[in-house]
């Protein structure tokens, strides 16, 4: 088996929030060994997802915005039309990534889309996503489970940021966050799924050294 494969892509359109993440969680319960990795692609609905350690002081005030407890790790964050939601459904054992590496290589493929149209953006150790100029373009929450992910990356491309106002985005009060439609990015959903997925999945074709972290990590 070639634990490098491309993942199987999967364009799922606008879907809502609920059912997409019960399919995520049922297609991580029936996976076995030689289950191919999949990425699928969505936009969803207004919704606030709330992660298994969400503290609720951090809904300021949802209003008539869905809020849905997840089990993802995290805190609130937002989704909604003109976000790009990528959800990568890996065997980490079997690609040999801890949950971190994960982490930095979705990071890294958004930092090396947005480097494309001239944009400087960068990580946090101490907060994953990625930034521009401390303002944040993507938002990242996991949850492994049997060895493999699933929830994942939302990158804001075109839509409307006035929600993030209605939470502490991620538990960070004041945190200001930005899109790629206001510092000359992808203004289109399907232009900025083109230019992310080849970088996705360059970043998840790299090698790595397994180590007993990175086996503990996918526990």
């Amino acid at each position: 088996m070639n634990i490098l494969a491309d993942p199987l892509l999967r364009r799922l359109g606008r879907r809502d929030y609920p059912p997409t993440w019960h399919e995520m969680q049922a297609f991580t319960d029936r996976r076995d060994a030689s289950t191919p990795d999949e990425l699928w692609l969505v936009e969803h609905p207004p919704v606030f997802t709330q992660g298994m350690n969400g503290k609720p002081e951090h809904l300021l005030d949802p209003g008539d915005i869905p809020v849905v407890a997840v089990d993802r790790g995290g805190q609130v964050t937002y989704h909604g039309p003109g976000q790009l939601v990528v959800y990568p459904l890996l065997d980490l054992r079997r690609r040999q990534l801890g949950i971190r590496d994960l982490v930095q290589r979705l990071e890294f493929a958004v930092i090396d889309l947005l480097a494309g149209y001239g944009i400087e953006a960068l990580g946090r150790r101490d907060a994953p996503g990625v930034y521009v100029e401390g303002r944040k373009i993507a938002s990242l929450g996991l949850r492994v489970r049997r060895g493999c992910s699933y929830h994942g990356l939302s990158l804001n491309v075109d839509m409307d940021l006035s929600p993030f106002a209605r939470i502490n985005p991620c538990g960070f009060p004041g945190l200001e966050v930005t899109r790629c439609a206001d510092l000359a990015g992808p203004t289109d959903w399907d232009e900025a799924a083109n230019a992310l997925v080849p970088h996705l999945l360059r970043q998840l074709a790299r090698p790595t050294t397994p180590t007993a972290a990175t086996v503990e990590a996918c526990a």
